[in-house]
Parts: structure tokens; sequence; C-alpha cells
């Protein structure tokens, strides 16, 4: 930020960086992953966007979730996106996720001065089957089955803990990923907006939203048009 005096204190006051204050999860089942997480994106005191998607294609088969400042995590995401595309077109061969894993690793390590991103990445691949990497700020990175991030996450990491299971059904994970978001949603006033959920497996990814209700379905005509939303299945490329 330029600090020059000559710049009208009003203007100096308005330079906010748009960040992600967020709830973020990730977990292996039996046969994939299942990621998590809100869509509220805050600057400062406001509400920035209340239908962000955070669970962000990296390539068919591995999403990452992102928290930290909006800009820095679209930048970053679109970037190894881009670099995992490009590998894919000269390989021939899908990309493992422990690679994508990598790629943030470096170059969250390598701006790790100035970026403000945490990064949760998870997918499926051949070689490895169901994986689940978290990339925290300073770009350590770490494999774990079970993996949380966010402001939103310090209300809910003893339920996940204590609820989650090594080889749990897919259901049972998405329920409780609903329930936990819930509670984020709830107790942490960064966090809100809907509940995004992505189930990949060996035959695709799978998309869901559910809605802050008793139902967790849209109780507004016309809501899931507006999200694009529902269930929704998308078969993976050969």
């Amino acid at each position: 930020m330029n600090n020059s005096s000559w710049l009208d204190l009003d203007l100096i006051n308005s330079f906010t960086p748009v960040e992600c204050g967020t709830t973020i999860m990730a977990a292996e089942f039996d046969g994939g992953v299942v990621l998590g997480a809100d869509s509220r994106t805050t600057a400062a005191g406001h509400v920035a966007n209340r239908i962000a998607d955070k669970v962000t294609r990296i390539t068919d088969n591995v999403y990452c979730c992102r928290c930290g400042s909006a800009a820095d995590t679209q930048e970053l995401a679109e970037v190894v996106s881009n670099l995992m595309w490009h590998r894919e077109m000269h390989t021939g061969e899908q990309t493992l996720v422990r690679d994508v894993a990598t790629e943030f690793r470096d170059k969250c390590y390598d701006g790790r001065k100035y970026l403000c991103a945490g990064i949760i990445v998870g997918g499926w691949d051949d070689l490895h089957g169901a994986q689940v990497y978290n990339i925290s700020l300073g770009g350590m990175m770490m494999r774990e089955q079970l993996s949380y991030g966010g402001s939103g996450s310090i209300y809910i990491s003893g339920m996940l803990r204590d609820g989650y299971r090594p080889n749990m059904e897919k259901e049972e994970l998405v329920l409780l990923f609903r329930s936990a978001l819930k509670q984020a949603i709830h107790h942490d006033s960064f966090s809100g907006g809907v509940s995004r959920i992505a189930i990949i497996t060996k035959e695709g990814i799978e998309r869901r939203v559910y809605y802050n209700t008793s139902t967790g379905k849209a109780q507004a005509r016309g809501t899931d048009v507006l999200l694009g939303c529902g269930e929704t299945k998308k078969p993976r490329k050969s």
C-alpha cells in the first residue's frame, strides 16, 4: 500500500484485502475422499460474497479447499491447475494427487513472506488411491486422513476428530461434514452461506450443496438454479 501523506484517509482505509474467513475440511473414506467448505467470503466486517465456491477444481481427479486471502488462493489454484493441465497434455498420464500437493507446497513456501494461503488437497489417482494433503501457511505439507482449517475449524475440531473413523462409509462422512459445517457457520461469524461438498472416487466427482436449514434444502424457489447446485456427478475422463 502507498502510505503517501497526500492520500485521503478514507481512501487509505478502503484498501481492505478480501479474505476467506472460512471453514474447510477433507477426509478419506472407504473408496475416495470428501471435501467440504462453507461459502462466505469476508472483507473486514463485510460479507463480500455469500455463495463463493472454495472447493476448487485442479484436475478431473484432484480438487482443493482454500482458506486465507481470496486473491492469493484463487491465483495459486489457477496457476497449479494450468501446470497440471500442461503436464497431462505432454505426458498423457493421469495427474497424481501428491504432485498437485507438492506444487502448492513449493509455491506457498516460496511466497511465505507475502502469501496468505492455506490449502487442503484431496483426490484419487490410480497409483495411490484416495489421498488428502494439508499445506499450511508457510508451505509445510502433511498427508492426513482427516484435515481441516480456517477460522471456523476451532469450533468443530473436537467434533470432527471424535466423529471421524478410517474407512467410513461415504454417506456417514458426508453427514459428519454437513453437521460440522452447520456448527461452524453457527459459531463463526466469518463462516456462512451454504455447505459445499465434493465427493471424489475412482468413478469421478460428485458435487452437492446443502443449505443451512433443518432439511438442508432450499426454502426459496429457484435458489438451486441460481447456485448451479443439486446432486450432480461428473464421470472421469478416460
